[in-house]
């Protein structure tokens, strides 16, 4: 979990970053948990359209006032997701290739709102982890060390 640890540990800036790694997510979670921040997750391996996504992710988010009403509204209401008094959040979403290959506009918008949480001035720091293969996209890998 190298590149993990560069992150929760501040040697890479928060993203959103490919990530290629098995680990159990209760590892993860107790990993993300012990270096003090808030640890999210999205099972995504059923998720295959717009609407499935935004209810899963205002779930998974905790996201106050907010019940899947459109990316726009996602987009608005990210900013209220915070760290719960830790120092960020890391958002783990596993399976995010379904989404990709079934519904292409909606993942491109998904990552793009994403994104714009992620670089966010004035919020809790929050880094989205998209696990696992799938498709080509134009995200970063999470490095392995210290950037």
């Amino acid at each position: 979990m190298s590149g993990l640890a560069a992150l929760l540990a501040g040697h890479t800036q928060p993203d959103v970053y490919s990530w290629h790694n098995a680990a159990n997510v209760p590892d993860v979670e107790h990993a993300v948990e012990k270096a003090g921040w808030r640890f999210v997750y999205l099972d995504g391996w059923m998720v295959e359209d717009r609407e499935t996504f935004l209810k899963a992710l205002g779930s998974s988010l905790e996201i106050p006032g907010y019940d899947g009403q459109g990316f726009d509204g996602l987009s608005e209401k990210l900013h209220d997701v915070d760290a719960h008094g830790q120092r960020g959040i890391v958002f783990l979403w596993d399976g995010w290739s379904p989404l990709a290959r079934a519904d292409e506009d909606a993942f491109r918008q998904a990552l793009s709102v994403l994104g714009g949480r992620a670089h966010e001035e004035g919020c809790d720091k929050c880094a989205v982890l998209l696990r696992g293969e799938g498709p080509e996209i134009d995200v970063p890998e999470l490095p392995d060390g210290p950037h």
